[in-house]
């Protein structure tokens, strides 16, 4: 059994909250906090991103916004990475330094964040490698690790005893006896953990709503290999950089069918390479660079490719636009999706793989052949977790709406005493006692653009949205320091249409607003520049919501000579 309060003991009580991942698939970030109300303790466990939508112009990508916790940073102990996706890891270098917390990650994950940090010169990380399975102490938590499968090396789950209880914190997870890189779950420590006693289970919610349990990696990668061995012509695959089991597969197909693999894609390279220093993948590991790829004929090559998910700037979008440097394909050739779309990036894909059927390059998903396997658990493999661990609380994570509430209802079916129902930002006490909200966290967003952090409210990218449905005017009006009028005001019109209805130029109906504006202040309160800038933008957009049905964002510069 988990250890019990000592008298005299203030273990106060043990919480927890997510400023992401609950509600949404990424942006991972969760806290736990032992100890009474104003003397908590923290523990961080992963710090992710996701990517941005439509609704995000210009964002490179989308990050959790930490200040619930940067605000606490002198409490907060550690922050604990389960593995090295990057909704799991992927905002650490971009939100360290608002946090300055010591890092906890196994080889692997520790690898692939110094790579990182290697594009980042003049910022320097406290990463504390630790063991797979291990056991340790991080500020007030009792920590160990649980080695589980995923669709990376070195996943884990996460155990946190305190004298109020034990928890476990799934993270990303599946069962698969034959992972090919690493080991399988192991579910004689899991079993363990539940003659021990779990109180609260915190469980991956991805594959909640699909029956049964998800094919192994190893008959992914027999089904590739059956694929690419029939292939006539080019066959580029593409899959997430991180799943190194799923590289493997590929560079063992290619082999097979006689072919030779280039490697196209900065992040494969990187992954790659981490992998052969942490030992995943041996350090013979053979493949060509891109610029290889033309010297091969079309029979004899294999490219691994970035780009599942349709990024514009990846090597697949490139390749498909006839943009690569080094790689072309054509009609006859093969690509093979061996990925998932994620949720929200289904209409980028849908564009990559229309593009390709547009040129005709023949395409294969994995609706069409089992060219690939989730690395998370579908029902089966959560009723056998449920049966090994026994929990008392079930939480579900790491999921959209839809998931979190199916996965609620089948823990409720399988007899779970508590199953809590919370989102981002809600506190919940889960020991001693059953489980409460207690509290609220402030949760958003922040995004990079470029090479700066900014906010989601009041920052670059809500003006950019706006701009993208209503456009841009811009005045410049030129004043004497007595208020008269020193030279025409000049227009400029962006993202709005060049004539009205009645064939009129719209810059003309502009410039007739703008004028009929500065006619109208006297010519002593035109010595205000603030009041000659309010008159001409509220003319300026009236005049456009007129004829076009829109108010434009307005710019005026008023200049005094």
């Amino acid at each position: 059994m988990a250890a019990k309060p000592r008298r005299g003991d203030n273990p106060g009580e043990l919480v927890f909250t997510a400023l992401g991942g609950i509600g949404e698939i990424g942006m991972n970030l969760y806290l736990y906090g032992l100890g009474p109300e104003h003397q908590r303790r923290w523990l961080m466990v992963d710090l992710g991103i996701t990517f941005p939508g439509e609704q995000e112009p210009g964002v490179d990508v989308v990050l959790p916004d930490p200040t619930f916790i940067a605000e606490r940073r002198g409490d907060l102990d550690g922050i604990l990475l389960t593995h090295a996706h990057e909704d799991h890891f992927g905002a650490v270098v971009d939100l360290w330094p608002r946090l300055q917390a010591p890092i906890y990650a196994t080889p692997f994950t520790a690898a692939l964040l110094r790579a990182k940090l290697a594009e980042r010169p003049g910022l320097d990380l406290p990463i504390r490698e630790i063991a797979l399975g291990s056991r340790l102490q991080i500020g007030a938590f009792d920590v160990e690790l649980v080695t589980v499968a995923h669709s990376i090396p070195e996943p884990n789950a996460v155990v946190i005893r305190t004298p109020l209880g034990l928890i476990v914190h799934t993270a990303d997870w599946k069962i698969d006896a034959d992972p090919i890189t690493g080991a399988p779950t192991d579910e004689k420590k899991l079993r363990a953990l539940g003659e021990e006693g779990v109180a609260v289970m915190i469980c991956d919610s991805t594959n909640a709503l699909r029956e049964g349990v998800s094919p192994s990696e190893q008959a992914v990668g027999a089904s590739i290999a059956e694929v690419i061995k029939s292939a006539k012509g080019r066959v580029a695959v593409t899959t997430f950089a991180s799943n190194i089991a799923r590289i493997r597969s590929v560079a063992d197909a290619a082999r097979a069918a006689g072919r030779e693999l280039v490697i196209v894609g900065r992040a494969m390279h990187r992954m790659i390479e981490a992998a052969k220093e942490t030992g995943y993948l041996p350090q013979g590991f053979r493949y060509h660079d891109q610029d290889a790829f033309s010297h091969f004929d079309r029979r004899q090559v294999l490219a691994l490719c970035t780009g599942s998910q349709g990024e514009p700037r990846a090597a697949l979008a490139r390749i498909a636009a006839r943009e690569h440097p080094a790689v072309s394909l054509g009609a006859g050739d093969l690509v093979i999706f061996s990925s998932r779309t994620i949720p929200g990036n289904e209409k980028s894909v849908g564009r990559l793989l229309n593009g390709l059927a547009d040129q005709g390059i023949q395409t294969i998903t994995d609706a069409d052949r089992l060219v690939h396997v989730t690395g998370h658990p579908r029902r089966g493999e959560l009723k056998q977790i449920y049966e090994w661990c026994r929990p008392q609380t079930l939480i579900p994570m790491h999921g959209e709406p839809r998931h979190l509430e199916e996965h609620a209802r089948y823990g409720r079916s399988l007899g779970i005493p508590n199953v809590v129902r919370m989102r981002n930002g809600d506190i919940v006490r889960l020991l001693p006692g059953p489980p409460e909200l207690v509290d609220k966290a402030p949760v958003g967003r922040l995004f990079r653009d470029g090479s700066l952090i900014v906010p989601d409210e009041d920052g670059p990218v809500r003006l950019r949205r706006k701009l993208a449905f209503v456009g841009l005017v811009a005045v410049s009006v030129v004043l004497e320091r007595n208020g008269e009028i020193a030279a025409d005001p000049e227009v400029a019109l962006d993202g709005i249409p060049f004539e009205t209805a009645s064939g009129m130029a719209m810059e003309d109906k502009v410039l007739d607003a703008v004028e009929g504006a500065l006619e109208s202040i006297p010519r002593a309160r035109r010595k205000d520049p603030a009041l000659v800038r309010d008159a001409i933008s509220r003319a300026a957009r009236s005049a456009v919501n007129e004829a076009w049905g829109k108010r434009p964002i307005c710019k005026v510069l008023v200049t005094v000579l």
